[in-house]
């Protein structure tokens, strides 16, 4: 990689002076939309397979859980990667940045390696693991050896291509870090445009290209995801924001990789401890009966939408705490956080009005069965009213992880989730009636913890004393 001719990050650049509100907007909505169309690849491949069968749509949708379990190893990477390069960035130590971001590149092909070799032999046993087996009977027209095939094949394309992904993120993390969010976002809508013009072909043979069926889905996404790497590889190269990328820079730095991990390793567990909590917690409502799973899984559906401007509005804390760390303007780093989570908590107060109005319309977005829909509308005006406290523990627990305060996190997500939530779950379903009122009054509940928890350690103001 070509070094580039750049020096320090200027000194007037909006996210270390001028207006923070205007800071927030030009780091926020690049990131809500960037996220928004990463979401709808997945939505986009299920809208091509499902003309296929039904089993088509399991074989896609069941290796989701795998991806799923993945994000926290992902997460990580880009929690160290945002805390070191945004902090060299604010101090203007440009080549410093740069060899942050390089060797987090250099760490996300070996992770992203790893991830492939091993996703690629354990692809067969992971339908096995959730209940689906080649030699089970036909259920409903719909053969299991079928999916087994299918779905086998398309995970592997997925996970061989996992290294692209890791690198692509790291990217994203290192741009992001160094206040470009705009170039992400145009990478996410390439990826996008990318996938839904090759679905149909790959699928269905159109044209020239081989009727590749749900192993075309796959290759679709894989493709479009190595095209946006190359865009995000050229921008990181010519990167003008402070960032400066040398031959060098690519040089195994063991201690500096050591650096981004101490940090990220925090911040992957925090993510394990929500994405095992999701399961356990999908296991208890299962004790409910399959009507009260599937009024969960549409609540969660809803849950997940509205949460998307806190999860921008986080990542966007995240990098102006660490810039603003770095520059010595610590008083400026703790005001964006607080006013990130204000915008958002106003946001979450709307949003909660809206599911305690309208939750039933919103439901039968999704279904129109009375059972499931009464389970999904109490889900939703449970939960909703612990919003504001959701938006509150996001934004502040990411802006002390762009701080590289990132152990603190984890185990305040420990102790609300594990130490709280679950155990007030199982207790609460014997307690109450209907049984899932409990589940969702447990999860409120852990919110609100969380938010408090989390309020207190930003607060104490340690963070802004950490060292990365």
């Amino acid at each position: 990689m070509e070094t580039s001719e750049n020096t320090a990050a200027p000194a007037h650049s909006p996210l270390l002076s001028g207006s923070l509100l205007r800071a927030l907007a030009v780091l926020s909505v690049p990131m809500l939309l960037s996220g928004a169309l990463q979401e709808t690849q997945s939505l986009i491949d299920l809208f091509w397979v499902g003309r296929l069968g039904p089993y088509a749509v399991a074989a896609v949708a069941m290796p989701g859980i795998v991806l799923f379990l993945l994000a926290p190893v992902a997460m990580g990477l880009m929690v160290g990667t945002v805390a070191l390069v945004s902090r060299h960035v604010g101090a203007h130590e440009p080549r410093e940045a740069g060899r942050a971001a390089a060797q987090s590149l250099l760490l996300s092909v070996v992770l992203g390696a790893l991830v492939s070799v091993a996703g690629w032999f354990l692809a067969p046993e992971v339908f096995p693991l959730l209940g689906v087996r080649s030699t089970d009977a036909v259920q409903h027209g719909v053969d299991p050896a079928l999916i087994v095939r299918e779905g086998v094949a398309f995970l592997r394309i997925l996970m061989a291509g996992q290294w692209l992904m890791f690198i692509l993120l790291a990217c994203f993390a290192s741009l992001q870090a160094a206040g470009n969010a705009r170039t992400p976002m145009f990478c996410s809508l390439t990826a996008t445009v990318v996938n839904l013009i090759l679905d149909p072909f790959l699928i269905y043979g159109i044209g020239p290209f081989p009727r590749l069926g749900v192993s075309g889905a796959a290759l679709a996404t894989v493709f479009s995801q190595a095209v946006a790497l190359a865009a995000a590889l050229w921008a990181l190269r010519g990167s003008d924001q402070g960032l400066v990328l040398q031959r060098a820079a690519f040089r195994p730095h063991p201690a500096l990789c050591w650096r981004i991990l101490r940090v990220g390793l925090p911040g992957s567990g925090q993510l394990l401890l929500r994405s095992t909590m999701s399961v356990a917690l999908m296991r208890i409502v299962a004790i409910c009966g399959p009507v009260a799973v599937a009024g969960f899984s549409i609540g969660l559906r809803w849950h997940m939408f509205i949460l998307m401007p806190a999860f921008a509005l986080g990542n966007a804390a995240a990098t102006l705490v660490g810039q603003n760390l770095g520059a010595g303007q610590a008083d400026r780093a703790r005001r964006s956080a607080w006013l990130a989570t204000g915008i958002d908590a106003v946001l979450m107060v709307l949003f909660a009005l809206v599911a305690l109005v309208a939750a039933e319309p919103l439901v039968r977005c999704f279904t129109k069965d009375p059972e499931v829909m009464r389970v999904a509308v109490q889900y939703l005006r449970i939960v909703s009213l612990s919003y504001p406290a959701v938006a509150t523990g996001i934004i502040l627990g990411r802006a002390l992880n762009g701080a590289g305060d990132s152990l603190a996190p984890m185990v305040i997500t420990g102790i609300s989730l594990w130490g709280l939530q679950f155990p007030a779950a199982l207790l609460l379903i014997h307690a109450v009636h209907p049984p899932s009122l409990g589940i969702w009054l447990a999860i409120a509940a852990g919110n609100v913890v969380h938010a408090l928890l989390i309020m207190g350690r930003f607060h104490r103001g340690a963070w802004m004393q950490c060292r990365v």
